[in-house]
């Protein structure tokens, strides 16, 4: 998903989630360690994966985006509640998110 792609597709999203206009948005840039793998809690949270290291792995209640899984039959690039970021290689990796906060009025 591309950034422009995403900020488009933001708003009609969060209008059929009945979040409307009430939402925040972060850019979420984040360095993967090596062999290791980082844990976001996202809970009443969207994240949209907008750029991604080949080999990088993330897993959520929303689904799984993993280039070389070849046992799933669909790469997800929305994520919420408890999203796993798993950095197999041996060079630190960089993901990029937009992060839609809703606002709960």
């Amino acid at each position: 998903m591309t950034i422009n792609y995403a900020l488009e597709h933001i708003p009609r999203r969060m209008r059929e989630l009945e979040v409307n206009d009430n939402y925040f948005l972060k850019f979420k840039h984040l360095v993967i360690p090596p062999n290791d793998a980082v844990i976001i809690d996202g809970y009443d949270e969207y994240f949209f994966l907008v750029q991604a290291g080949n080999d990088l792995r993330v897993r959520s209640e929303f689904g799984v985006y993993d280039l070389f899984d070849t046992g799933i039959n669909e790469i997800q690039y929305e994520h919420q509640g408890k999203i796993t970021i798993t950095n197999p290689s041996d060079g630190y990796k960089h993901i990029k998110f937009i992060q839609v906060i809703p606002i709960h009025i």
